[in-house]
């Protein structure tokens, strides 16, 4: 009997830690896509705030402005 409630505790406590190791793996994973993913098409205050200028003088393949300078340089302005 002892036997078995060892056993039950020990496979409980795997079960989870497994699901705390997974939980964080899938959160930092989400982290990293979520701050290195561009957007398909700025706000003008983006590009600005980027350090950026809307460049309405020449447009993407799109037909949309684009954002000249700074760290959206050459991305679309919508």
């Amino acid at each position: 009997m002892r036997i078995r409630r060892i056993l039950a505790a020990a496979i409980a406590t795997a079960a989870l830690a497994g699901l705390g190791l997974t939980g964080a793996a899938t959160a930092t994973a989400t982290t990293a896509t979520a701050t290195t993913a561009t957007p398909a098409a700025l706000t003008p205050g983006e590009c600005e705030q980027g350090g950026g200028t809307v460049d309405r003088s020449t447009t993407s393949a799109a037909g949309l402005p684009t954002c000249k300078g700074g760290k959206y340089n050459g991305q679309d302005v919508d």
